[in-house]
């Protein structure tokens, strides 16, 4: 089982979702870079379960870094941290040893662990694990965020609701509108369509069900030349990394799929000298990347999130070890949407990422060669 990830930057994660902690490990990280708690708090808080929309398990999420940090600022050491399970209810999974629950991993843990596997709550499995990604993904954010660079997202479709494109905004308008989604714990900026979403959210609680929907992530500041060709494409680890996010079932760059129903001279983004003199794009269908590599202009990118598999309704299933079908009612405490609490977690690894390839463009570019007098 592998739970790294990064080149220059490393991830390590670890726990399980009703074990006595689950936590993150940072290697890699530049010395000297100020942490702001208060804000790494606040990141954890975008992701906390609150109210009718999210799961009645209510963990504190206190991050304790134990290592790679001091008076205030990286080490560059290891930065470990770690984050207590304060409020499990493991009694609720006891009847589900066996019992296969649709759309979760119980099916293929077992093929995989050969029943070793701990299965309270999804085990290592769990979107529970996601909060101490957060804290690390946080930690290269504001990282980042000293280098200029803003990173927000929003929830573009929640079902049937649908907000505005990034891509409708101005270059000028969007890094005021990413740190705008970052402030919000729903991250919608038309008033009423929000409350369409959590209306959309609650009566699925009603109905026992539960719904998902898109997520639009924006990024500028991002320099240009940074990523490679092929296998290390900047889409490509994206890819990787907002993959790894439970209940992550898609992702798309730029224009994603409208691309399919486009001419070339639509899908083509002019390029233009400006009065600066810096190269930019007239449009953005193509997300600030070309040829897997950024251009300087905004990265925009979409996360496919599927329905909580984790719903009151009785479904069709099959008992793992007596080999027999049963009929399954999920009991405990489970969310009718993740979306708006995923939305922090795909910042936090889309920040994490971005870091690490930032890092290894410039190890590359200290050995490139001087020019010829």
């Amino acid at each position: 089982m592998k739970n790294t990830f990064g080149d220059n930057i490393t991830m390590t994660i670890f726990g399980e979702s009703h074990g006595e902690m689950i936590g993150a490990v940072l290697d890699g990280l530049p010395a000297g870079f100020e942490i702001d708690m208060d804000r790494l708090d606040w990141e954890m808080e975008k992701r906390k379960a609150k109210g009718k929309l999210s799961t009645r398990r209510h963990e504190a999420d206190a991050i304790r870094i134990v290592s790679g940090f001091f008076e205030g600022k990286t080490t560059g050491t290891p930065l470990t941290i770690l984050i207590e399970n304060t409020n499990t209810r493991s009694q609720d999974y006891a009847a589900l040893k066996s019992r296969l629950r649709p759309g979760h991993a119980d099916w293929t843990a077992f093929e995989k662990y050969k029943g070793y596997q701990d299965y309270r709550g999804g085990g290592h499995f769990s979107g529970r694990i996601t909060a101490a990604a957060v804290a690390a993904g946080a930690i290269c954010r504001q990282i980042l965020e000293q280098k200029g660079v803003r990173i927000g997202t929003q929830i573009r479709k929640l079902k049937d609701v649908e907000a505005t494109s990034l891509a409708s905004l101005s270059y000028d308008e969007l890094p005021d509108t990413l740190n705008a989604f970052s402030e919000k714990e729903f991250p919608v900026l038309d008033a009423e369509i929000e409350e369409q979403m959590k209306a959309v959210i609650e009566q699925a609680a009603e109905n026992l069900d539960s719904v998902g929907g898109i997520l639009q992530t924006g990024v500028t500041g991002f320099p240009a030349g940074i990523g490679e060709p092929f296998f290390d494409s900047v889409e490509s680890r994206l890819a990787h990394v907002l993959f790894s996010i439970p209940a992550v079932k898609g992702v798309t760059f730029g224009a994603g799929s409208e691309f399919a129903s486009m001419n070339g001279s639509q899908a083509n983004d002019p390029i233009q000298w400006s009065e600066e003199g810096t190269l930019y794009t007239s449009t953005n269908n193509n997300g600030g990347i070309n040829g897997g590599i950024t251009n300087g202009m905004p990265i925009l990118f979409e996360t496919i999130v599927k329905p909580t598999p984790s719903i009151y309704l009785e479904q069709d299933s099959a008992d793992y070890l007596n080999h027999e079908n049963v009929k399954l009612a999920i009991k405990g405490r489970h969310d009718p949407a993740i979306i708006h609490r995923a939305r922090a977690v795909v910042d936090a690894m889309c920040a994490f990422c971005l870091l690490d390839l930032w890092m290894s463009h410039q190890a590359a570019s200290a050995f490139e060669p001087a020019e010829a007098e």
